[in-house]
């Protein structure tokens, strides 16, 4: 007898009394010439010491983020691009396709083939290396199952190793796999294991990215095709330089297809003729990668991103929660409203001429007493390669050939330079209104407004007058007695300031914490923290801020004084059909009166008119409510040297916020002839959203916030 024969003999006896011995394994892996006499002892023995119950962790899957509709694809999150399908939404061809290239005997075996393990021991035998391997399809499922179920790096790589140990384990596992499951379900698993190449795992993701199609539209050359990538995505790679070998490989699968009985002759030559009919589908991942002709909705989509990782539901700290975004498989409805997006930039464009200009105006719409974002529109695109930018406005980084922010970017909704957001002027006398009413400030509270005032707010430099800030304001036309009505309709600096006197800047301050404001820099915390009875300027908006953030303070009193965090979804669904909560985080900020109070002092804004007082006969915006169509309020803001300029306005179904500025360049001059931008921009947009909706009005407040007591 031939030492071939007997070592075959061997095998297949150790089989048949259920041992799969140590030498078994290692010479489906190595030579014989290697294998020591002992190996067989030793690996029976260590087959007692092995588990033999599989782990099955869901493996990775792609989250899917939509617009409102629930229809329009924004973007998908992946590390492995990957969606569950159950083996009745997959075409017969393709669960065919899969046994005859993979493992032919699959419906005979238990889990280890021992034709094919005697098959592929004699073939390594004869040629002294590794010419087959001896894998079912079973086995496949057990290897990949344990690579998904990896807790660490080197888990995963133990999982895939070339070794006796491992084919050791994965022959018992896959032995045990096989009595609590059946042969449907090893099938359905494995096809949403396999690695087609592409970054495609599982059959859903092989399908759509090789033949744009789902699973079960596959026919028979394509699931073929499919078929045959497992055993070496790369060397047949049909989107490649390899459709000869992706050809030649196919039509080896469709032929034992045939030789198994599971297609005619007849359908084999058909499928075998047919074009490869590649229709390669590149999926988005992440932000950067939004449908290139919505490139502008990356900005919302980085705004959803950062929403996620705030949800305690999806992990411990926000790199959880970013690991499960790209790996929990959930359907997203996000709440941007592709209509209200498209309308925002366009009116955003029509003001600065698209993303070639250095001004950015940024826009954020937003819907009160949900919080739910609507839009977030600015000329530029996001985008994190910015190599091409021209140089920065700023002269002293231009003379470091430094690039600017546009027409790329990623942070303009956020802010410039070094600090995050902007500085949005008069918009902050808001926080001093609220502040005021609450404590029992009338609407009808009247003060002197002088040209200039002395304050007793310490200061040095321009804005001081012996040794005291000193502000003024805008124009001479402004001095005289003001009430909050005519002092907000025109923002009369010097007004404000002295009512930010009265009730305390701590106050104004401290109103902007419960509105949502947080502190973007140094010099912003240590005088919120520290020093806010002292920040006096804090009502003419030194502070900076982004507008988002402004958009969720002002919606609180278009909200009869509901306080919303922004927020960028309205529903989630896991991959087992179930609804993750998503609720508006909404608390009471400021009392029903005083949101009534401020509306209608800020009516007088927009042109609309106040319903219980005077506006002073003309205001700072005052063709906005005319551009709206329907009860409108709001606030404009400019800071010290027309560096940045804001509007911010609302109907009781939809508020905006959007500001002008030179991001590369705090000290470039943005208003002035750029001031009516924001105020162009929010108004148009808010009259297309508002088309066909009902029309609301504004509740007027009560006698109490009119008239009041003194003070």
């Amino acid at each position: 007898m031939s030492r071939r024969l007997f070592t075959a003999g061997r095998l297949a006896k150790l089989l048949h009394t259920g041992v799969i011995g140590g030498i078994v394994l290692a010479a489906l892996a190595y030579p014989t010439t290697v294998i020591a006499g002992r190996a067989l002892q030793a690996g029976a023995d260590a087959i007692e010491g092995m588990p033999s119950q599989l782990a099955i962790v869901p493996p990775p899957q792609t989250s899917y983020l939509y617009a409102s509709d629930g229809r329009t694809l924004i973007t998908s999150f992946y590390e492995e691009y990957r969606r569950y399908t159950s083996l009745a939404d997959t075409s017969p061809w393709i669960q065919e396709a899969i046994v005859a290239a993979e493992d032919a005997r699959f419906y005979q075996h238990h889990g280890v083939d021992l034709h094919g393990t005697i098959r592929a021991f004699v073939a390594n035998n004869q040629a002294g290396q590794v010419s087959q391997g001896a894998s079912t399809l079973t086995m496949q499922y057990v290897r990949n199952a344990e690579r998904d179920a990896a807790a660490t790096p080197q888990a995963a790589v133990n999982a895939t190793e070339r070794s006796a140990g491992r084919k050791l384990r994965e022959m018992k596992l896959a032995v045990e796999l096989e009595k609590r499951m059946t042969k449907a379900q090893i099938l359905e698993g494995y096809l949403n294991v396999a690695y087609f190449g592409h970054r495609a795992y599982g059959i859903f993701a092989a399908a759509q990215i090789y033949f744009s199609t789902s699973p079960a539209r596959l026919t028979l050359s394509q699931a073929a095709m499919l078929a045959g990538l497992v055993q070496a995505p790369t060397a047949y790679d049909p989107g490649g330089r390899n459709q000869t070998a992706a050809r030649q490989r196919r039509d080896y699968v469709i032929d034992r297809m045939a030789q198994l009985g599971y297609v005619t002759a007849e359908q084999a030559a058909a499928a075998k003729g047919a074009p490869l009919a590649l229709h390669l589908y590149n999926p988005p991942n992440d932000c950067t990668s939004v449908n290139r002709k919505h490139i502008d909705w990356g900005f919302f989509c980085d705004e959803f991103k950062a929403w996620w990782m705030t949800q305690a539901q999806f992990g411990a700290n926000p790199l959880q929660r970013l690991d499960k975004l790209r790996t929990g498989g959930y359907a997203i409805v996000s709440t941007l409203d592709p209509k209200i997006q498209a309308s925002a930039l366009r009116h955003v464009n029509e003001q600065t001429g698209g993303v070639g200009n250095r001004f950015a105006v940024g826009s954020v719409f937003m819907e009160p007493g949900t919080g739910r974002i609507k839009a977030m529109a600015v000329n530029r695109i996001y985008s994190l390669n910015q190599s091409h930018n021209p140089l920065s406005s700023d002269p002293q980084k231009r003379r470091h050939n430094v690039r600017a922010t546009y027409p790329r970017t990623v942070n303009m909704l956020l802010g410039g330079g070094p600090d995050a957001g902007y500085q949005a002027g008069s918009t902050f006398k808001y926080f001093v209104l609220l502040a005021a009413l609450e404590k029992g400030y009338p609407l009808s509270t009247t003060i002197y407004a002088p040209e200039r005032l002395m304050t007793r707010f310490s200061a040095s430099g321009p804005g001081s007058c012996g040794g005291r800030w000193c502000p003024q304001n805008a124009s001479g036309s402004d001095t005289g007695p003001q009430t909050i009505w005519s002092g907000w309709g025109k923002s009369v600096n010097t007004f404000w300031v002295q009512l930010e006197e009265r009730v305390g800047p701590a106050s104004a301050v401290h109103m902007a914490e419960r509105l949502g404001l947080t502190w973007h820099n140094g010099v912003d915390r240590r005088l919120a923290t520290r020093f806010p009875n002292d920040w006096g300027s804090f009502t003419l908006g030194t502070a900076q801020t982004t507008p988002l953030e402004m958009a969720a303070a002002y919606a609180t009193v278009a909200a009869d004084g509901w306080f919303c965090r922004p927020l960028a979804a309205q529903s989630i669904v896991g991959p087992d059909g179930q609804s993750v909560p998503v609720k508006p985080d909404c608390t009471r900020a400021v009392s029903q009166a005083v949101a009534r109070g401020a509306v209608d002092a800020m009516r007088c804004t927009t042109g609309y008119g106040a319903a219980r007082g005077s506006c002073g006969g003309w205001s700072t915006a005052p063709r906005a409510y005319a551009t709206v169509g329907r009860p409108f309020a709001g606030k404009t803001g400019t800071t010290d040297d027309n560096r940045s300029a804001w509007f911010i306005g609302f109907t009781p179904q939809l508020i905006g916020a959007a500001f002008v500025a030179d991001p590369d360049n705090p000290l470039d001059v943005a208003g002035g002839g750029r001031h009516d931008w924001p105020m162009t921009v929010i108004p148009a947009t808010i009259h297309d959203a508002m088309r066909g909706k009902p029309v609301l009005g504004f509740t007027p407040p009560p006698s109490s916030v009119v008239n009041g007591g003194s003070h």
